[in-house]
């Protein structure tokens, strides 16, 4: 299993929201496809053709805000940007 594979079925497990660092929530949108753009400060924001929503991300220390971590899960199921298949 690949680290992306880890890392969607770290997102999709609810349990993990709290565990997510800002790093590895940043390579998950690059790999699913989304573009980065520098904001103001330490905000990112990502944003992908055909997807309405823009995901704007900012490190807690070095974690992920959990809030932001469940808007990405929300994305991924709804839009279906992962099957895993082994």
């Amino acid at each position: 299993m690949s680290k992306f594979e880890k890392l969607i079925l770290k997102l999709l497990s609810e349990a993990s929201d709290n565990n997510f660092s800002f790093e590895e929530l940043r390579l998950l949108l690059l790999n699913l496809g989304f573009t980065e753009k520098m904001g103001s400060g330490s905000h990112r924001i990502f944003y992908k053709r055909n997807i309405s929503e823009i995901v704007n991300i900012q490190p807690l220390g070095n974690k992920a805000k959990p809030y932001q971590v469940k808007q990405v899960r929300t994305i991924v199921l709804k839009y279906n940007l992962f099957s895993y298949e082994q």
